[in-house]
């Protein structure tokens, strides 16, 4: 999925340092595109957000759903989170 934020930086250390979200890259190419992809602890899926990867306005994404086994273990987790 790739997700429309305006900050990279701190879309990346949100999901990256404060979320637990692996890190699978960080690539630019210049000041105009930048590629950033993590990954949920245990998820077979990847979020991708950076500069140039799309054309949608930050925010613009609606209908997004994050789909738990378990959504009190997931809940506890998140709310563990340093900074939360």
């Amino acid at each position: 999925m790739v997700l429309p934020v305006s900050d990279v930086d701190r879309a990346k250390d949100s999901c990256a340092d404060r979320m637990g979200f692996r890190l699978d890259a960080d690539l630019a190419s210049d000041d105009n595109y930048r590629v950033v992809q993590v990954t949920p602890p245990g998820s077979g899926c990847s979020v991708i957000f950076g500069t140039g990867v799309t054309t949608a306005k930050p925010g613009s994404v609606q209908g997004l759903h994050l789909v738990a086994s378990d959504v009190e273990q997931a809940r506890a987790e998140l709310v563990s989170l340093p900074g939360r």
